[in-house]
């Protein structure tokens, strides 16, 4: 049987690492792009010696020739640490790439998917949020650069699909947790277990209110496999996350709860354009791909406090 070759662009990454595995484990051939500016090879090392998978130090914004059956796009900082480094460079890489991606499933004929973001909602004014609904984004803010890039890449994605007919899927992201997270991306999963470990005070931003919700990363990649090998002609986009809701608040007492920590909480003021609540409505998810997340809260916060006590 003959393998699929398989581009994952940002394969170094949290989310792109646990793709890489799964894609492994079903019997494709796995070419991980990544230019290590916050991947790891710590996150990929276990896959180095494997004869189906090939790393390649590449860097989106350029154009990138190899030959493959399916492409993932999933290069761009994407914890607000991160992303606000270097604004320009975020833009660049949501654009670019998706441009050079775009470009290479042209050429190849390759199905291409475009890891998108509940981001694009902005501060929504609907609960929960559908794919039909536009969003509420500010164009000059702090966080626009990745909203607002990522908002640009579905824009480039439908139109190489409309004028040249690449067969596309986009997915929506919500909030994702799990092991490999970087310890220092400044994400609140990763925050909070990383303060109760050491037994430092709890940083929440506002009065904690604020609410998301949080899909392990084993299910998100179950949805994201399941996209790209949905139905011919269904192109998204389609939210992939767990609607179980959780304020931030809530969020750090089950926390200190799971691991046993005297932390306690500490308040500091919200930053701006931080979005006050985030909940995927997922019934197209469950429609196309027959897809609803399994793994609760509490039982993925264990997997993840089990791997954060081993690199704390």
């Amino acid at each position: 049987m003959k393998k699929n070759r398989v581009l994952v662009t940002g394969g170094a990454g949290f989310i792109g690492s646990h793709l890489c595995d799964r894609l492994l484990a079903d019997g494709n051939d796995v070419i991980c792009v990544d230019n290590l500016f916050t991947g790891s090879k710590d996150n990929i090392r276990h896959l180095l010696e494997n004869p189906y998978f090939e790393f390649i130090r590449h860097d989106v914004t350029q154009p990138l020739f190899v030959e493959c059956d399916q492409i993932y796009n999933l290069a761009c900082p994407a914890s607000p640490k991160w992303y606000q480094k270097d604004p320009i460079y975020t833009f660049q890489t949501s654009v670019y790439g998706a441009m050079n991606c775009l470009g290479l499933a042209k050429r190849t004929g390759a199905r291409i998917l475009q890891a998108s973001t509940s981001e694009i909602y902005g501060d929504p004014n609907i609960q929960p949020q559908p794919e039909s609904y536009w969003g509420n984004v500010n164009t000059i803010g702090i966080r626009s650069c990745y909203d607002e890039g990522k908002r640009a890449a579905e824009t480039l994605f439908f139109d190489y699909h409309r004028k040249h007919d690449v067969d596309i899927k986009v997915m929506r992201i919500f909030n994702t947790y799990g092991p490999r997270m970087d310890i220092g991306d400044g994400r609140v999963v990763s925050n909070f277990i990383v303060q109760a470990l050491r037994g430092e005070d709890i940083t929440i931003y506002g009065e904690g209110n604020q609410t998301r919700s949080f899909c392990y990363v084993d299910d998100l990649i179950e949805g994201m496999v399941r996209l790209m090998n949905s139905r011919d002609g269904f192109t998204g986009p389609v939210n992939i996350g767990n609607p179980g809701e959780f304020t931030i608040k809530k969020l750090a007492e089950i926390v200190i709860e799971l691991t046993g920590s005297g932390s306690k909480l500490v308040y500091e003021p919200l930053p701006s354009d931080d979005p006050t609540h985030r909940k995927p409505l997922i019934d197209l998810a469950k429609k196309e791909l027959n897809w609803e997340p399994h793994i609760q809260l509490r039982e993925g916060l264990k997997r993840t406090i089990e791997y954060f006590s081993k690199v704390v």
